[in-house]
């Protein structure tokens, strides 16, 4: 239980000795909550790049690097991790934008419309990133599979014992099955770290919503 919380419980209780804020004064505790709640998004958010980025580079001169590397799909991958990390920027600058406008903000009107402003940002980021780790496994197995020799071989092996409908059910099953799981394991993700975060914040925004009554 915060601080908010706290005065509320105690202004329910018909006892003098506690005092009574002005409506300026709570809405400077809700002001500097959403200010804290919106820094710890992009601060978050930056993080998250950052182990992303790091576990790339650990990654090479792996195995796993090197089987990519001879798929020589360099002019594919190039222009999406370009284009995504502009994309990235482009967000991380949106969360900062936020900070600094709900930190300056000066009515209650302005901090709600705010408040939804970055709701809807934590949104899109969310989309984007399931989107483009959709986008990126589809056409990263779509050329890994047409230009690997290995699955060449068993492609055609499949072929020559009749099985190329069983061959090809079996590789969309387990590609959808791992990306469910990964897709799962990065929606539990952003539920724990952004939806407790942006729960915080709706919160707020009933507060100021019961403020302007």
């Amino acid at each position: 239980m915060d601080e908010l919380d706290l005065l509320k419980k105690d202004w329910n209780k018909d006892d003098s000795t506690y005092p009574k804020l002005s409506y300026n004064e709570i809405y400077k505790m809700i002001l500097k909550k959403s200010s804290s709640i919106v820094k710890w998004i992009f601060i978050i958010s930056l993080l998250e790049f950052g182990f992303w980025l790091a576990l790339s580079f650990l990654l090479k001169g792996t195995a796993y690097s090197s089987k990519m590397e001879s798929l020589n799909m360099n002019h594919i991958l190039i222009p999406i991790t370009v284009i995504s990390y502009a994309v990235l920027i482009y967000f991380f600058y949106l969360f900062y934008k936020n900070y600094r406008n709900i930190s300056a903000t000066d009515s209650s009107k302005k901090l709600m419309e705010n408040i939804i402003k970055t709701r809807k940002t934590v949104k899109y980021y969310v989309i984007f990133n399931l989107a483009s780790l959709v986008v990126g496994a589809c056409i990263g197995a779509f050329y890994g599979f047409s230009h690997n020799p290995e699955f060449s071989d068993k492609l055609q092996l499949a072929s020559a014992n009749g099985e190329v409908f069983k061959f090809y059910a079996l590789l969309f099953i387990v590609t959808i099955i791992i990306l469910a799981i990964v897709i799962g394991v990065l929606l539990l993700f952003y539920w724990l770290i952004y939806g407790i975060l942006l729960k915080r914040l709706n919160q707020n925004y009933k507060e100021l919503k019961k403020l302007e009554v």
